[in-house]
């Protein structure tokens, strides 16, 4: 309990004084999960609508493989995007690997598969007749897609609010691909993983509470935006 409550406030002391490396560590989380959501955005939603809407030979396998996904583990995620980044691989010529852009991308990947299948969830359960009465009032299929998006616009919320959960708070993929480099790669969920090695239980828990109150402080502002968009 005394070591609780020592890193409760070795976490309020880091927060007051503006200590400039936990700040630093902070901003670069953030950073590198938000380009990592917006990338899972980006793959995952119109995937998930057109495995919603499109009815093709093995589509249902596609489904499972969507599911599963949601369910990677981050270190064979991180081992592969490694390999495919290593001088000698297929992406190598990138030169990213040890760098924000790989972290990133490692972490769209492990949350690209919940953004689909929470999309395709959504839209699968508008009214079925919803998309012929869009189309019959004379919508085009950009336009068709945009209604249908706002017609489950709070699913979709919540699927941002867990493909950045699932981002920041990954660890395994971001040591693997980002090396964990101070000032450059270290994040969050990294620093407490080596504080917690070098025996600094103490700092290694005021990184972990930031961590949480950073994510509590995102995901309040989406669940606003969430039930602002329930009552439109």
């Amino acid at each position: 309990m005394d070591l609780l409550w020592d890193g409760l406030r070795e976490a309020v002391r880091l927060i007051v004084t503006g200590d400039r490396e936990v700040l630093e560590i902070t901003l670069r989380s953030l950073l590198v999960s938000a380009a990592a959501t917006a990338l899972s955005l980006t793959i995952g939603v119109p995937l998930g609508m057109l495995l919603a809407q499109r009815q093709f030979r093995g589509r249902s396998v596609a489904l499972a493989f969507v599911n599963t996904g949601m369910g990677m583990p981050p270190v064979v995620v991180g081992l592969l995007v490694a390999l495919m980044l290593w001088r000698s691989g297929p992406l190598g010529e990138l030169d990213i690997l040890y760098t924000k852009t790989a972290m990133a991308l490692a972490q769209a990947i492990l949350a690209a598969p919940v953004v689909t299948g929470l999309t395709a969830t959504a839209i699968q359960g508008l009214h079925p007749k919803l998309r012929l009465q869009i189309v019959a009032l004379g919508a085009s299929r950009l336009q068709t897609l945009a209604l249908l998006a706002r017609e489950a616009r709070l699913l979709l919320i919540a699927a941002v609010m867990v493909a950045f959960g699932a981002a920041i708070s990954e660890v395994g993929a971001s040591l693997q691909v980002g090396g964990n480099i101070k000032g450059e790669t270290r994040v969050l969920t990294t620093t407490v993983v080596l504080e917690t090695g070098r025996g600094n239980f103490d700092v290694a828990l005021a990184l972990g509470i930031i961590l949480l109150a950073l994510v509590f402080a995102v995901t309040l502002l989406l669940t606003l935006l969430q039930q602002r968009a329930r009552r439109a």
